[in-house]
């Protein structure tokens, strides 16, 4: 067995430097040493450590190499052959490396020979030629490029679409005579001030970024830069002669925060955007944030955002972000660029602060989405993050102190809107998790409704008991008709237990109506739904699910459920997705953190499960309990929708772990009367909801696949995009 295992993840060229990232890991357990060799002779190569847990995870199935990542950089010339080398001191691997092999793959349009073999079966190939015969050499060719494409290439081909999409907008607009003019200071067209901060800017980069500016086809903006850069360059006499551009020199380096402040100063537009100095804008990008602001009536927009290499070539790792979420902003900065605020709002915010230099805008959004009144979306990738070694973007590890940072403004947020919580680094940097304080004087019910399954509620109830550390809970059982002599002398078994309450539903059966009955009877200040397959994992859930709860704009709170495999049975709930509405990140890893961890990371939901729910007695009794319209089947989603419509929030806390037994293979007999029901139910919901078939859930990018529930791409899903 080879005691190294590596992988590249991009090559790339900058004039006569290879740039190389990826991870290396050591299976002995020992550090890899990385260098470059030509001919024999060691090659002056720049090297660089990266954090790569996800990677460790991925090989060892645990964080034990989290450092295992890799950047590395060395002249390349032409003709010449190089040799990139991985040693642990009890054996090696090697990469061959030239200039014209890293032109090639950076060119690249299918995936290797060995990886389509691999991705190729017998029935396939049966299956191919019978379309070859059928359809003819073209169809057929181009039925293997979509297939064996690469997904690099695949987005940078939805992403050709949507510039076409967008430019055609554009082209409309114009016709229609809502052309940008420069001079217009109309409030159908403001002025959009577009701020950035140089700092010792590359000239190639920095002049990249301001051709961006002004390609855009909305033409009233002004361009403000504030340069605190000390490496003697020129940067004002290579701009051109536009009036619309103001360049400030600084006497010295303020830092982020304040040469951001300075160039906030040159600012005369009714609404600020903030760009990198090293960033790409999309030419639409300005025209598209304002049409959104009118259309929503906001006062604070923003988009979806990609990364970029250094040649401008090759745009990865889009990120389709959800609508505002609040809840996941507090764990991450999901909403970073593309920003645009109105003045008005800045004024109230305030500028940026050098105290949080590093995440001075986490800091920045959270302070202005306190005081904003409507916070739009645009799902569009109008803005794209350069990645070099520099750039966060790149390397999470390359400004360390920014996690901390981070930290401090979410915990200053929650001391502004006066939320009661603990701010905490989880083990991804960027991402945080908040424990809100939870009264611990209240009483909680737990509903579990249950027939027969002696053994199950058994292990639900036991579970509950041992590894619940809240003070005060109830656990009511609602019994609904059983009929075996096991489950009634357990309920015997139970009835002396003073926590535990046995409720008699002798109506026919509705899963509806059946909780509705428990929570009836229940005591407590919160109330649970808790299905009877189900086994608790973490002691503190009550804890997790109540703190949040306690909040005032939260409605319903729902928790992380697993198979007893490990894999994910819930992660949320998300409409449309698999033709009315499913599970996200269904069958997932347990370890697995999902699309910008998205499965491990407190956020809002349209809907969470009823397998474990949590609401405040008086959010159930405002909204009426669960409709008994649904008798078995997505009760749990009218109810969460109903607290959406009453403006609370519906919270996905995966802190709060729980197994649950439900079948993974669990289904209706097609024709059965269950089957009927199932749909009749689908449909009742379906009417009642329209705007979330017809829009989309505001919580999951329109540009996410509906048919798998990974929140992968649509340009990686031919049948959901024809690429064309």
């Amino acid at each position: 067995m080879k005691s190294i295992r590596y992988y590249i993840d991009k090559t790339e060229l900058l004039e006569r430097s290879a740039h190389l990232t990826g991870w290396a890991v050591s299976m002995n357990g020992s550090s890899v040493m990385i260098r470059v060799v030509c001919a024999g002779g060691e090659v002056d190569a720049c090297v660089r450590r990266l954090s790569r847990p996800d990677a460790s995870r991925a090989v060892f199935g645990d964080d034990r190499q989290p450092d295992c990542g890799f950047d590395v950089r060395f002249v390349c010339e032409k003709g010449k052959k190089y040799e990139l080398i991985f040693a642990d001191g009890g054996g090696q691997a090697s990469v061959r490396i030239t200039r014209e092999g890293i032109q090639k793959e950076s060119g690249r349009r299918l995936v290797p020979l060995r990886r389509m073999v691999r991705m190729t079966s017998p029935s396939m190939v049966a299956d191919d030629m019978r379309f070859l015969l059928q359809k003819g050499p073209s169809a057929w060719k181009q039925r293997l490029v979509r297939r064996y494409e690469t997904d690099e290439n695949k987005y940078l081909r939805w992403l050709g679409a949507q510039r076409a999409g967008l430019a055609e907008q554009a082209r409309q607009d114009g016709e229609r005579k809502l052309s940008y003019g420069k001079n217009s200071l109309s409030r159908e067209f403001p002025t959009v001030s577009i701020v950035v901060p140089l700092y010792n800017t590359p000239t190639k980069f920095y002049l990249q970024m301001v051709d961006s500016v002004l390609s855009q086809t909305y033409e009233n903006w002004q361009l403000c830069l504030a340069d605190g850069s000390d490496d003697g360059a020129d940067r004002k006499s290579c701009l051109p002669d536009d009036s619309r551009i103001c360049y400030r020199k600084l006497a010295q380096n303020m830092g982020i925060s304040g040469n951001t402040n300075e160039a906030l100063a040159l600012a005369e537009g009714q609404w600020i955007a903030f760009l990198d100095h090293d960033d790409i804008l999309e030419a639409e990008a300005v025209g598209e944030m304002v049409r959104a602001a009118q259309r929503e009536g906001a006062d604070m927009v923003y988009s979806d955002e990609d990364k970029v290499a250094l040649d401008l070539r090759h745009f990865y790792e889009p990120h389709f972000k959800s609508d505002f979420n609040p809840d996941l902003l507090r764990s991450t900065n999901y909403i970073c660029h593309f920003l645009m605020v109105k003045a008005e709002l800045l004024a109230r915010a305030g500028g940026f602060r050098r105290e949080f230099d590093g995440a001075q805008d986490y800091d920045f959004v959270l302070r202005a989405s306190e005081q904003a009144s409507c916070v739009a979306h645009v799902p569009r990738v109008l803005y794209h993050w350069r990645a070099h070694p520099a750039s966060t973007a790149q390397d999470t590890d390359s400004k360390g102190y920014a996690w901390e940072a981070g930290r401090r403004a979410i915990e200053e947020h929650l001391q502004r809107v006066k939320i009661r919580g603990t701010v905490s680094q989880t083990e991804r940097p960027g991402y945080y998790r908040v424990r809100y304080e939870a009264d611990r004087n209240a009483r909680i019910s737990i509903i579990i409704p249950n027939k027969d399954q002696a053994d199950t509620l058994r292990t639900c109830v036991e579970s509950i008991r041992a590894k619940t550390d809240w003070p005060d809970y109830e656990i009511l059982i609602v019994e609904n008709n059983s009929t075996t002599q096991e489950i009634q002398e357990y309920y015997r078994e139970l009835e002396k237990i003073p926590q535990v309450r046995i409720l008699r539903w002798q109506g026919e059966f509705n899963y509806s109506a059946v909780n509705n009955f428990g929570v009836s009877h229940a005591a407590g200040e919160y109330v649970v739904l808790l299905n009877n397959d189900t086994e608790i994992i973490t002691e503190d859930w009550l804890s997790e699910l109540a703190g949040i709860c306690r909040r005032p704009e939260v409605g319903v709170a729902g928790a992380r459920l697993l198979y007893p495999d490990g894999t994910v049975q819930h992660a949320g709930v998300v409409m449309k997705l698999a033709g009315c509405c499913g599970h996200v990140f269904y069958g997932a890893e347990r370890e697995d953190p999902g699309s910008f961890a998205r499965a491990v990371l407190i956020q809002d939901y349209s809907a969470v499960t009823g397998a474990c729910l949590m609401c405040r007695r008086e959010v159930w009794d405002r909204l009426g309990g669960l409709d008994t319209a649904f008798q078995v089947a997505y009760n749990d989603v009218d109810f969460c929708l109903r607290a959406r419509a009453a403006g609370l929030l519906v919270v996905y806390d995966p802190y709060a772990e729980a197994y649950h037994y439900e079948s993974k293979t669990r289904g209706y007999e097609e024709g059965s009367e269950k089957q009927a029901r199932f749909l009749r139910e689908q449909k009742l919901l379906r009417e009642r909801y329209p705007q979330y078939m017809e829009k989309g859930d505001p919580y999951y990018n329109p540009n996410l696949t509906l048919t798998a529930p990974d929140f992968s791409g649509r340009y990686l899903h031919e049948s959901e995009w024809d690429g064309q």
